[in-house]
């Protein structure tokens, strides 16, 4: 599978750009989730008494059968769901790298800029802060601004649009999901698989295998600050290509 051949062409319309956090603004093969993983493992395990590969096996099931482990605690097992969030995100961020080149890619890009993420929004901002990207994003639509309805879920994304007053055919949305994806596309936005690294997770896995991209992706990047400065640099070029055309450049002209 290759990326898009025409990188630039499907954003001129795009006002508001919504990346997923984890595994897409930083690259997957920093395994980062992988320690959150581990912690939701070792919550399991200790409050309910189960041996870690049970626990693994409850994580996993509840994540596939509910779209979060969060939900299946909480619907199942009224889980507190602050008390779950702080355990597993209380980790070790130092094998995130700092993302200078992105941090400049999206100052350069036009519009309004989000973070849409089933984590908490003190880990988000932890992460933002790691990778050097503070101030850059107007805000952060994490699990609680969801009421804990979490991506894929219709609802998580239209309760983002009307709290920010985005349309989702004027939005862009980056997620290294297909099946996140999958609920973007459907409700308008233009949406970009960021494949920045593999895990464990079987979409991950089923990515390797693609020939081509399925009808509800439009783009694919492994390169997430090169693709943002491509997409600024053609807005850039046609505005100032429309600039120069317009009437009154026209008159300056002559």
């Amino acid at each position: 599978m290759s990326n898009n051949p025409n990188v630039n062409a499907g954003f001129e319309h795009v006002e508001a750009w919504v990346f997923d956090l984890d595994n897409t603004l930083y690259p997957a093969d920093c395994n980062l989730f992988a320690e959150i993983d581990t912690r939701m493992g070792a919550f399991i395990s200790e409050r309910f008494g189960v041996s870690l590969e049970e626990a693994q096996r409850m994580r996993k099931h509840y994540y596939y059968t509910y779209g979060t482990t969060l939900a299946g605690l909480m619907r199942l097992h009224d889980v507190p769901p602050d008390l779950f969030l702080d355990y597993v995100h209380d980790i070790d961020l130092s094998v995130v790298a700092p993302a200078p080149e992105l941090g400049l890619a999206l100052d350069a890009l036009p519009g309004r800029k989000f973070v849409f993420t089933n984590g908490s929004r003190t880990h988000a901002e932890k992460v933002i802060e790691r990778l050097g990207l503070d101030r850059r994003f107007e805000d952060v639509f994490d699990i609680h601004a969801a009421a804990f309805v979490p991506k894929p879920e219709r609802a998580a994304y239209e309760r983002f649009m009307g709290h920010h007053g985005v349309a989702g055919a004027s939005a862009a949305m980056f997620d290294d999901l297909p099946h996140n994806l999958a609920t973007a596309h459907a409700v308008g936005m233009t949406t970009v698989l960021v494949a920045c690294g593999r895990t464990d997770h079987p979409e991950h896995a089923a990515i390797a295998g693609w020939s081509e991209l399925p009808s509800h992706i439009h783009h694919c990047t492994d390169a997430l600050a090169d693709f943002l400065t491509d997409i600024a640099a053609a807005r850039a070029a046609d505005e100032k290509r429309a600039g120069e055309t317009s009437p009154t450049a026209q008159f300056c002209l002559t």
